[in-house]
């Protein structure tokens, strides 16, 4: 049988184990990733109190190797590959976008792991404006794209990802991409997809899938309250987090999935190793109970206090989807 990839979330201070791919620690701290104890380990300044931060670990079964070049640290059995990077902070972040993830892209070439699943993006003053008035993230947008058009060949499409605030200073981003396995991103009909939004999103669309299909696991990108193209419910917490998680349900639904030839749907009591990011610290109680309702009480939830990748959108969910709680 073929490796497979699994997340948990765990105590910062914890030890992780064998078989780890990588370690991604949401503290107090931002800085370029590293290597420690012969794991990839990147740190994200997400949270304000030591107490409230985690680490995502990355675990596959078999013999990892890992080791650093042109400032990505990475690591990888016979069939996973995980990668980090880290952009200075910066008043353009386009070209240093493009050059890095091109870097990233023709590692993935190199080590033959040419099929990309799932992407994380945590950009410092997202909602903010760059030395020529652009939006930081629209900036952000535009370095990746041009990298995704340049040098990613891969036919199968772009993959699930996340792009989020963070409190840190520079881009902390992270992926994962396998060799053999069978994968299908997959598109939410109640949604434009991200890399067809219209020009009034910047000069460049975000590139990203709502979700990607790993054998029988759904990576579920971030997903808020946006229908079409457009945010839906502005300045209201409880309706935003019924579209975006209504955004979910549907993307993961049977019915959706059924109709893009992939059978045995999910739910949202499916979803674990959610993330929940919000904008304003006074939510986070209305936000909590709000999950709490939604998932399953044995679901893994953590909640982070960030910007989202735009100004009127107050909360974002993302999650992975299996069937592991089906028995209950």
């Amino acid at each position: 049988m073929s490796a497979t990839i699994e997340c948990r979330f765990i105590t910062p201070e914890a030890t992780c184990g064998n078989e780890v791919l990588a370690r991604i620690v949401f503290g107090e701290a931002s800085g370029r990733p590293c290597i420690e104890n012969g794991v990839p380990t990147l740190r994200l300044a997400m949270c304000d109190d030591a107490r409230d931060g985690f680490a995502e670990i990355w675990t596959s079964a078999g013999p990892i190797r890992s080791a650093s070049i042109n400032d990505l640290v990475f690591a990888h059995n016979d069939e996973f590959l995980f990668c980090a990077g880290f952009l200075p902070v910066s008043d353009r972040y386009t070209d240093a976008t493009r050059e890095t993830y091109g870097d990233a892209f023709a590692l993935v070439g190199e080590l033959n792991f040419p099929k990309i699943f799932r992407m994380w993006n945590f950009i410092p003053h997202i909602n903010g404006a760059n030395r020529e008035g652009l939006e930081v993230y629209r900036d952000f947008c535009r370095g990746r794209a041009v990298a995704f058009e340049q040098d990613y060949a891969n036919a199968s499409g772009m993959p699930a990802a996340t792009g989020i605030g963070t409190w840190g200073d520079g881009v902390g981003f992270y992926f994962l991409a396998c060799r053999e396995s069978p994968i299908r991103h997959i598109e939410n009909s109640r949604q434009t997809p991200a890399y067809e939004y219209p020009q009034r999103y910047g000069p460049k669309s975000p590139s990203f899938a709502r979700a990607t299909l790993l054998r029988d696991t759904l990576f579920v990108s971030g997903t808020a309250s946006i229908l079409g193209h457009e945010t839906v419910h502005v300045g209201d917490l409880e309706k935003q987090w019924s579209v975006a998680t209504g955004n979910i349900a549907h993307l993961i639904g049977g019915e959706s999935l059924e109709k893009q030839g992939v059978h045995n749907g999910y739910t949202l009591r499916d979803l674990d190793q959610i993330k929940v990011y919000y904008r304003h610290p006074a939510d986070l109680p209305r936000v909590m109970k709000l999950a709490q309702t939604a998932f399953h009480p044995d679901a893994s939830v953590r909640y982070l206090n960030v910007d989202i990748c735009r100004a009127d959108l107050l909360v974002e969910i993302e999650g992975i989807a299996s069937h592991r709680h089906r028995s209950d």
